[in-house]
């Protein structure tokens, strides 16, 4: 299975940029999205932005998945 993780762009440096995912920054290749900008939701699989999502989107996913991490983490105590 496979898995985009969404984000938000903060800065780009060339082909790369630091995404925000919800409290934790990452640098990522952008290369895949040539037009994506400061301020965007993109979607991240493996070390690149595969795709633009809304911020409302994004919020609903990261939210998902914490919710997904506290119950696994409920489990395995």
């Amino acid at each position: 299975m496979c898995l985009a993780y969404p984000g938000k762009i903060v800065s780009i440096e060339g082909d790369s940029g630091e995404i925000d995912f919800g409290g934790f920054t990452k640098k990522v290749n952008l290369m895949l999205l040539p037009d994506a900008k400061v301020g965007d939701f993109v979607l991240v699989h493996a070390g690149f932005a595969i795709g633009t999502t809304t911020e409302g989107d994004a919020i609903e996913t990261l939210s998902a998945l914490k919710d997904v991490q506290s119950t696994f983490d409920e489990g395995h105590s």
